[in-house]
């Protein structure tokens, strides 16, 4: 992927997830619940005053939450394919699970 985050920007993509119970009743979205995604790619981490980097807490392929309004959404276009990524500050970020 060409496409790289800068600082302490974090690129991720949805997990398709079922919204649905087993027992098949459909559970509508909810605007106040953390969302579950992917990290694609992460930046080098931000400058800090001495110059050196801080430590990013994520990785590629690790699944992260955060609250719906954190994101910025863009739209890159790969292999001909218009594909749509949120791009968030590691700050932002509730929790992880790693792979």
């Amino acid at each position: 992927m060409k496409l790289q985050p800068i600082e302490d920007h974090v690129l991720i993509k949805p997990i398709n997830e079922e919204n649905t119970t087993k027992s098949g009743i459909i559970l509508p979205d909810s605007k106040e619940k953390p969302r579950k995604w992917e990290v694609i790619a992460v930046g080098d981490g931000r400058i800090l005053d001495d110059g050196s980097r801080s430590a990013m807490d994520v990785k590629e392929w690790d699944i992260v939450y955060f609250t719906q309004y954190a994101p910025d959404e863009i739209e890159y276009e790969e292999d001909g394919e218009k594909i749509k990524y949120l791009v968030i500050k590691q700050n932002s970020l509730l929790a992880k699970e790693s792979k």
